[in-house]
């Protein structure tokens, strides 16, 4: 891969965010919803994968209290199983931790298995189901978490 930038999303990444959304889910968040999280939403943090000029990738948190709770990972389709996924979300863990942060949590299609396997690499378990949570096919969502810090993952993982 050439030059990949992990970075701090700013309010002028937010029209590339949308496009990843587009092409990432069946539900896709709102431009305005993006740009409101990055602008105002002080509990939230957004962290790009930039290749080159061109946003790739993204994962966005929200800081409540010592919890993280992860909204989206996203990566463009025709860049995933290389890695990015694994550094964004190493990427948001350390500095998360870093901030306080001492447990994360997530919800997960029931059938992303390759989502489940990346974020189990990082030490979430399942610890519960959301029935009917998406609203695009009404997919159950399970609920993941990760305690602590189970020797944090490299970009080499």
């Amino acid at each position: 891969m050439s030059e990949l930038t992990i970075r701090k999303a700013t309010v002028s990444d937010v029209p590339g965010l949308e496009t990843i959304e587009q092409e990432c889910f069946e539900t896709p968040w709102s431009e305005e919803s993006l740009r409101h999280d990055i602008a105002e939403n002080k509990l939230a943090t957004y962290i790009v994968a930039d290749l080159e000029g061109e946003l790739i990738g993204y994962i966005g948190v929200w800081s409540i209290a010592d919890e993280g709770h992860i909204n989206n990972v996203a990566v463009l389709p025709k860049y995933r199983r290389m890695h990015v996924g694994t550094i964004l979300l190493n990427t948001m863990i350390n500095a998360t931790e870093e901030a306080g942060i001492v447990s994360h949590t997530l919800e997960v299609r029931a059938s992303n298995e390759a989502a489940q396997s990346l974020y189990g690499r990082f030490g979430f378990k399942e610890s519960g189901r959301r029935k009917g949570y998406y609203e695009d096919n009404g997919e159950d969502a399970i609920i993941m978490w990760r305690m602590g810090d189970p020797d944090k993952i490299t970009e080499e993982s």
